[in-house]
């Protein structure tokens, strides 16, 4: 496992903040979406970030490492070449998967336009582990891969998150990402333990953290990275930083971007919980070693660092579990490996794909929910991905809000209910305008003048004439017989 450098503390960079993310004091490094940015022509202010010596780490969100179909060639290409061009010491990307069917499952290629969870079982976990290898072999620099956020459960879980995520370190050298705004959402989402997920993983192997804000509605909470950082986020920081010193911190905002001021004071908070966390360990410890060295302390004075202060009783306190260098850690008890033969493989790759396709198809095409999911939270994680299309396709094509005017935002919702995003947004937002002017729309026949100049400009050929559009019906109503 290559060494990572210490990063210290830094902010996701976006366009929208680029000026108050230059202007800010203390940010020793920043991470840039990958997919965002051309190696040839990366953007102004990231040139000159690098030219004060600032890092930037591209981070990937479109290569499905958790995907059933090994890694596509090109996006590990541009992946690399970014990396290059930026200097960068590492890259990153996520243990989700983006997209599925293709020729696993023998039918269309459906894409999320979202991260969504893997199964945590041996099948997904032989699949991802190839998957990541893959990836490792073809990037200049070291891979750290990123736990996400997720409103739905798999039925048929093997493995806890923590246990999960230390099998696949264990059989690959890969990196962590860890994302503490993730372990709190799948807290509230699913049930699960962050201090848990903490205890079991190889805190170790950590290259950096994510630190970011969410919402909760209707006992759902939402990633949304829109929000101020909240106490319980920062609390599950202070856990972390309680077992390791991570090389690196990073504050994420994608969108209602705050002044430079909140996002100053977010920044500082961070760097408050990791001191505090820091001096109580270190406080707590040489306590623990003069009691020993005393004669007067117990067998329970030396305990794993899980086993120490959780919580204090006042509201918004940190919990505080202090390290121990000292006491050997107890050997983690994970999964027995599997066979990670080419034939093993590549029927779970099979078997993969089938559940994933079928996920999938549920939440974007509206097929019937597969059995052992919660279905209604199927149906929220639906209209999720629907919404996040629509804010999405406002933003790559800022055009349809304009002619649409109020009416933009529930068209593009019914369109999107059962009608998945074939090759992308701008695709998908040429798919959705050929799709209301087929359906005779808008009615205001001013604004489907400008609709179809919009559309005719991009497509390249000529509006849908009414024979076709009779035409496309008949077909779509047959296909949903």
């Amino acid at each position: 496992m290559r060494d990572i450098p210490e990063l210290g503390i830094g902010i996701g960079w976006r366009p929208e903040i680029a000026d108050a993310v230059e202007g800010l004091s203390g940010v020793d490094w920043v991470e840039a979406v990958a997919e965002n940015l051309c190696a040839g022509h990366l953007p102004d202010s990231l040139v000159r970030l690098r030219e004060r010596g600032v890092t930037v780490v591209p981070h990937g969100v479109s290569l499905g490492l958790g995907g059933a179909e090994r890694p596509d060639a090109r996006r590990l290409a541009d992946l690399a070449e970014r990396a290059e061009a930026l200097g960068s010491p590492l890259v990153t990307e996520h243990i989700a998967f983006v997209r599925a069917g293709g020729p696993l499952t023998a039918s269309p290629v459906l894409e999320a336009g979202h991260l969504l969870p893997v199964p945590r079982t041996r099948d997904a976990l032989r699949v991802l582990c190839e998957n990541v290898r893959i990836a490792q072999d073809a990037l200049p620099v070291p891979l750290a891969v990123e736990n996400i956020a997720a409103l739905i459960s798999w039925p048929g879980e093997e493995m806890s998150e923590g246990q999960f995520l230390a099998e696949l370190v264990e059989r690959t050298g890969v990196r962590l990402l860890i994302d503490v705004a993730n372990l709190h959402t799948n807290q509230v989402n699913r049930g699960e333990d962050p201090v848990k997920a903490l205890d079991e993983l190889p805190v170790e192997a950590i290259a950096y953290v994510h630190v970011a804000g969410g919402v909760e509605r209707d006992g759902v909470w939402h990633d949304t990275h829109a929000h101020p950082v909240t106490r319980p986020v920062l609390d599950v920081l202070a856990e972390l930083r309680s077992r390791v010193a991570p090389p690196g911190v990073l504050l994420e905002r994608d969108d209602d971007f705050p002044p430079a001021s909140e996002l100053a004071g977010e920044l500082a908070v961070i760097r408050e919980t990791l001191t505090i966390t820091a001096h109580a360990g270190t406080a707590t410890a040489t306590a623990a070693a003069t009691t020993v060295g005393t004669g007067t302390g117990t067998a329970a004075t030396l305990s794993h660092p899980a086993a120490g202060a959780r919580r204090d009783a006042r509201p918004g306190a940190l919990r505080v579990a202090p390290p121990v260098p000292s006491v050997p850690s107890v050997p983690r008890q994970l999964p027995s490996a599997d066979d990670t033969s080419d034939s093993s493989t590549d029927a779970a790759r099979e078997r993969l794909a089938l559940r994933e396709a079928a996920l999938l198809s549920a939440l974007v095409a509206g097929t019937p929910v597969p059995e052992g999911f919660d279905t209604r939270r199927v149906r929220v994680q639906s209209r999720a991905l629907a919404a996040k299309r629509a804010d999405v396709i406002a933003k790559v094509a800022p055009e349809l809000p304009g002619i649409l005017g109020g009416g933009y935002r529930p068209a593009f919702l019914s369109y999107a209910a059962n009608r998945p995003m074939r090759a992308g947004y701008r695709r998908d937002a040429l798919d959705f305008a050929e799709h209301l002017l087929i359906e005779g729309r808008p009615e205001d026949p001013v604004a489907r003048r400008e609709l179809t100049s919009w559309w005719q400009e991009r497509a390249g050929s000529r509006p849908p004439r009414r024979a076709t559009r009779l035409v496309r019906r008949a077909r779509a109503a047959l296909a949903g017989r």
